[in-house]
């Protein structure tokens, strides 16, 4: 099922990030026709311009009913293809674009290499520094009013357990539903992408700021 209206977002989103200085390794779109979903995956490769991340993830979900809804808001898109579809237009959500962020850190980086006597010992360490990274994170983000959490993965060896996956995952949103055009639809979403990309670089400096690990 075609989305003309997530499609041209797409192509501004591409456009905006051609002309900036950043390594994007993947931008894909994808679409769900059994759940209605649609949405665009973005990874940036930051191995070479940080000391404790190796990517970022940027990922815009959208769906038909927010589709359909926008379509039947903006001037000159009466044509739509999904406004043929009964079941999508009598179904009325806030067309907003989800964004979820997700910053990877090199686990062999920020984190001791071995335990001592406490089985915990890697696992506290990495614990410290993302307790710091966390309060000038929420300070930072205090007026985006997003959530932020961290999602760890725990394994263990002979010297205890250790983290095999720290992510930092932040939820934003693009809330278009109103504004009248097209036009309007893609100034906006320039602007907010570039909020978006100042804010991620100030978590990345703030996350890589953070990581302190004992030497060996």
């Amino acid at each position: 099922m075609p989305y003309p209206i997530f499609q041209s977002v797409v192509n501004k989103i591409n456009g905006s990030l051609n002309k900036r200085n950043i390594n994007v390794v993947t931008f894909k779109t994808w679409e769900e026709s059994k759940i209605n979903a649609a949405g665009l995956e973005i990874v940036i490769d930051l191995s070479d311009s940080t000391k404790h991340l190796t990517h970022l993830s940027i990922n815009f979900d959208w769906d038909s009913f927010r589709e359909v809804t926008l379509a039947n808001k903006l001037d000159g898109t009466d044509g739509h293809p999904m406004l043929k579809a009964k079941h999508l237009t009598e179904v009325n959500v806030s067309p907003s674009i989800d964004i979820e962020l997700v910053w990877h850190f090199d686990v062999n980086s920020c984190q001791p290499q071995y335990g001592n006597e406490d089985d915990n010992y890697r696992i506290e360490m990495a614990s410290e520094w993302m307790d710091r990274a966390s309060k000038r994170v929420n300070e930072l983000l205090l007026s985006d009013d997003i959530i932020t959490r961290w999602h760890i993965e725990i394994d263990g060896d002979e010297h205890g357990k250790y983290l095999t996956a720290i992510n930092l995952l932040s939820y934003f949103q693009f809330n278009i539903g109103e504004l009248e055009s097209l036009n309007e639809v893609h100034d906006y979403v320039g602007r907010k992408l570039t909020h978006l990309l100042y804010k991620a670089n100030r978590i990345i400096k703030i996350a890589d700021d953070s990581v302190v690990v004992p030497a060996a």
